[in-house]
């Protein structure tokens, strides 16, 4: 079955920096598409980054010019390169997936996230 485990959260200061991975199982690389998710307490999970089928990123306009989303295809892996982090950039950071053969369109598979506190 298809598992996405993150790691990399953590507790920085503002200002500072953070690497998320997100390993994915289960499933070939080509057959998905993946992105970065984050929830607020009390709020919807929104999305942080998505990476397209041809390896593009497009990101919410809060971190553009901040976070960078990267994948590697071989290794089935996804990163995403947080830089000068803010208080409103603490939440649960989440992995996710989607068939490219849906268009990429509806996140199906998820990870368990990962915490990121910035003070």
């Amino acid at each position: 079955h298809v598992q996405l485990v993150e790691s990399g959260g953590g507790s920085v200061q503002t200002g500072g920096s953070l690497r998320l991975s997100c390993a994915a199982s289960g499933i070939a690389a080509s057959r998905i598409c993946m992105g970065w998710f984050r929830q607020f307490p009390g709020k919807e999970r929104e999305v942080v980054a998505a990476v397209d089928a041809a390896g593009r990123a497009a990101y919410v306009a809060s971190v553009e010019g901040r976070f960078i989303a990267s994948q590697d295809k071989a290794r089935n892996i996804l990163w995403l390169q947080m830089d000068n982090l803010k208080p409103e950039d603490t939440g649960l950071y989440t992995c996710g997936a989607t068939p490219v053969s849906s268009g990429c369109q509806s996140y199906v598979y998820w990870g368990h996230g990962t915490q990121v506190t910035v003070s």
